[in-house]
Parts: C-alpha cells; structure tokens; sequence
C-alpha cells in the first residue's frame, strides 16, 4: 500500500505522484526529458551567440566571404544535430524505458538498459558538440587561422554548459524510474553522488567561464589591435554567462538536494504529529537515497513497534500494557482493595451442541464485545477470558475513587445490554469487593498481571446464583455498602447465604430491574 505520498513524490511538482496512471507517466517523463535537452541546448546556444558577437568580437565571424558557414552549414548542422538529439533520444527512451511507462515490474535487463539510458544521453549531446567544436573551428579556420583558438574556445564552453546543464536535468527528470528501480531492488548506490553533482555545477558555472576570463586576458594582452574596451567586453559578458549558468546550475544542484531532505521532513512532521503510516518514495541514488531508505526502516520499525503494543494492549488491558511499558516489570504484587466482576454463560455445552462452531464462535464474540465496552467505559480491566467466563477487576491497576460503584454499574449495564445484543446466551454475573493482591504472577519467563484473593472468588459464586435469574446481576453486601449511594440505589438485599467455600454467610444483594 502506498502510504504518505502526494505531488512531491518525487521532490518536483513537475514530476507529478507516484499514482500517476502509465499515459500520465510517459507524457511527463518524454515531455521533460525533450524539454531538458532543448533548454539546455538553448542555453548552449546563447552562451555561443554572446561569446562570438559580443564577448570576443575580434577576429569577427561575420566577414563577407564566411556568409555560407554562417547562413548554410551552421542552420543545417544544428537542424542535422536537432533532429538527431530529440528523435534518436526520444527512441532510446521509449525503448529502455517501456516497462517503467507501462508500470510493469522490472527485470534484471530492464534495470540495466535504464541505468544506461543517461549515460547515452549525455554522450550524444558531447558527440554532436565535439563535432561542432571540429567542424567550425576547421571551417572558420580555413578562413581565417586567427579565428582557431577563438572558435574551439567558444563553441567547446558552450558544449560544456549544456553537458552539465543536461547531465543534471536528466536526472532530474528521471526520479520516477529511478524509484521504480529502487522498490524492485535494482539499487547500486552511486560512489559521492551529491559530490559529483557539486563538482559539476563548479565546473561548468564557475570554473570554465573564469578560465575563459584569463584566456581572454591573455589572448588580448598578446594581441596589440585589442583595446581596453575589448578586454572590458568581453571580461564583462563571460561574466555575465558566469553568473546565469552558475545559477541555473547550483538551482538545479540545491534541487536534487533539497528534495530528498524535504521529503525526509515532510515524513518527520507527520511521524512527529502521530502518524506512522507514512512510506517515502525513494527516487535518489547517492547518499541522500540512503537518507530516504533509513527513514523508511525507522518508521517502520515504529509501526511494527505500535502494532505490538496494540496487540500487547489488547491482549493484557491497554493499562496493563502501559504500566509495563513505562517501568521494568517484576513479578510480585501489592495489596490493592479492588472490585471483581464475574461474569459466566448459562447452558454453554448446549450452546455448543446445537450450533456449529463457527455460530458459537460468532455469539461469544459478540457476548465478550459487550462486556469489554461495558467494563472500559467505567475504566475497568477485562482481566480474563475463562472460556466462556470473564474476569473483569476494578481499582487495579488504575485507582479508581469509587471501584465498587464502578463494577456494579457495569453489571446492571451487561445484563441490559446481553438481553438486547446477544439474545442467544444468558449469563450469571456476580460483583465481589475487598482486599486482593495485584501484580505479575507466572515465571520470570512468562508471567501475566492478574489479581488473588478473596473478591475473585466471590464474584464467581454470586455469578453461580446469578444464573437463577440472568436479568439480575448479584453482589455482596459489602459491595453494595461502599458504593455510592446513586448506585446503591439501583440494589435490594435478596437473602443472606453461605457460598461456596466460605465458612462466612454473604449478604447478597441483587439489582433492580427496571419495568
């Protein structure tokens, strides 16, 4: 299941969900990847215009004599290197990356071709490039020799830009594939990722335009028709192209950072405000995809940690759970006065006689849902589940003001709430109250919280006589004498008798029923 996700799946809005449906998905990724080489190439483009017109005006490229270089075989060889770019690339792509178009599961091959797929990309815009840099600088150099280092510098910076500026767009564009790689398990970690991606930008927005500075520094002060003006030009618009691709490119690096990092906050806020039901894309194969995958471990190990306290909760009370949570539990237990609930079936084996399991099964659950809702509503514990009997215990572990009027509420509410949810079953309920030893009992191994003494058994002999009447809920006496007196209300003494295994006789009082 996909957990957490929205439009920065990816860390880019233009790369759209991980939900996106396979038609959604193609036209995104084609549409960015043809419009990250034509914006890079267009890049390319200006950076060559502005040199050659501008920057570095002399030896000039707009002699008479070189007007078929410059209005025949540059438009044909940028058409030629366009056509070549988009078509070439645009079938390289659809055919290495038809499984992941289609959203179907990669294999091994898939995962290979894919991987190469950048690679490619970026060794056909060097070659068509190189061959510019080859090409016109033996062209204009047939016309005139000065031109040669003015050409191979001009057009090979501008063949560096779009490199770079490609290199990190392609990676960009191609996040979604890269996550559909990952989650197959088709993950190499790429050695100093984020570094390669520093160094790039540094590269081609720093380093090369301010060597092209000393270059032309040189070349001027070597040359004695370049004036200062000259100098001061062209300084001036290698700076200028400095300070737009140095831009363009440490955006697009900070961007392939930031994303990640954004995503893994994104995922911290919501584990932070409770929600751990949160799963990250991981689309990034440098160390910041390391990043993505540890988020991704802990929060699930958070869910696996809250999935065993839910079922630790459930199995054993949720205060229970909590106590032993929060401190080292030990066996052993303290004196507690607290109240008993009993609660057992009438007729269980004819129950099971007459119907099949799966029915006696469907009834019990129902009977138990009943009395669990009862006894948490008044803050009590549902201690055990005796077969078809449940020990229910008040004042323990958590101190309750009044634990006797708490049971004997939830004894009148059981018995409504049976005759009108579980028609099928009746039962006995018996409610005793006093001192009782509450703790951990069993091994050190394996022990469970539970309590011994005397309000247990009570509860469950009152629960016997109960069965004479199972819309009368009975409690002894003492019960009924420490209870509120709004609850006390609610009972009428009914006989004075010597239970089961008591040398004392037990008042025992039963509840009224409503007309």
């Amino acid at each position: 299941m996909i957990r957490g996700r929205g439009e920065r799946d990816y860390g880019s809005v233009l790369l759209g969900s991980a939900s996106d449906g396979p038609t959604k998905r193609r036209v995104r990724i084609q549409t960015i990847l043809t419009g990250s080489i034509v914006l890079s190439n267009f890049v390319g483009a200006v950076v060559t215009i502005s040199l050659s017109s501008v920057g570095i005006p002399e030896p000039s490229t707009f002699a008479p004599e070189m007007w078929w270089i410059n209005y025949i075989a540059v438009p044909i060889y940028v058409a030629l290197a366009f056509v070549i770019g988009i078509g070439w690339g645009t079938y390289t792509i659809t055919r290495d990356l038809r499984w992941a178009i289609r959203r179907q599961p990669p294999t091994a091959a898939d995962a290979r071709r894919t991987r190469r797929v950048a690679g490619r990309l970026l060794r056909l815009q060097a070659a068509l490039w190189l061959g510019a840099v080859v090409m016109f600088t033996i062209m204009y150099g047939i016309q005139s020799p000065m031109l040669i280092p003015k050409m191979f510098f001009v057009i090979g910076l501008s063949g560096a830009v779009v490199v770079g500026v490609t290199y990190l767009l392609i990676e960009l564009a191609l996040r979604p594939v890269s996550a559909d790689l990952i989650s197959a398990g088709y993950r190499r970690r790429k050695r100093s990722g984020v570094l390669s991606r520093a160094v790039v930008a540094w590269i081609v927005g720093s380093a090369t335009p301010i060597v092209g500075i000393l270059l032309l520094v040189s070349f001027g002060a070597f040359r004695q028709d370049t004036s200062k003006l000259d100098l001061f030009v062209g300084v001036f618009v290698l700076a200028v192209i400095s300070l737009g691709t140095g831009l363009l490119l440490t955006w697009l690096t900070t961007t392939s950072v930031t994303g990640p990092l954004r995503s893994v906050r994104n995922g911290m806020n919501k584990v932070q405000a409770g929600n751990v039901d949160v799963d990250l894309v991981v689309y990034d194969g440098t160390e910041l995809g390391d990043l993505q995958v540890g988020f991704n471990s802990m929060v699930s190990g958070l869910r696996e940690r809250e999935r065993m306290r839910d079922l630790f909760g459930r199995h054993v009370g949720r205060e229970v759970a909590e106590a032993a949570l929060s401190s080292d539990p030990a066996l052993g237990g303290t004196e507690r006065t607290v109240a008993a609930l009993f609660v057992d079936v009438i007729g269980s084996t004819t129950l099971a006689a007459e119907r099949s399991p799966t029915e006696v099964v469907e009834i019990l659950n129902r009977f138990f849902a009943v009395i669990v809702r009862a006894v948490e509503q008044q803050r009590g514990l549902v201690n055990k589940f005796e077969g078809d009997a449940v020990l229910a215990i008040f004042g323990a572990p958590i101190d309750l003001d009044d634990a006797a009027g708490a049971a004997l509420c939830t004894a009148r509410e059981i018995a409504r709430e049976l005759e009108r949810r579980v028609p099928e079953l009746s039962a006995g309920i018996g409610v005793g109250f006093g001192p009782a030893v509450a703790g951990n009992v069993g091994a050190i191994e394996r022990f469970e919280y539970t309590i011994i003494g005397d309000p247990v058994n009570e509860s469950a002999r009152l629960s016997e006589l109960a069965k004479r009447d199972p819309r009368r809920p009975l409690a002894s006496g003492r019960t009924v004498d420490v209870a509120n007196a709004r609850e006390a209300a609610h009972w009428e003494e009914q006989e004075t008798t010597s239970l089961r295994g008591r040398t004392e006789e037990t008042r025992v009082y039963a509840a009224v029923v409503d007309d």
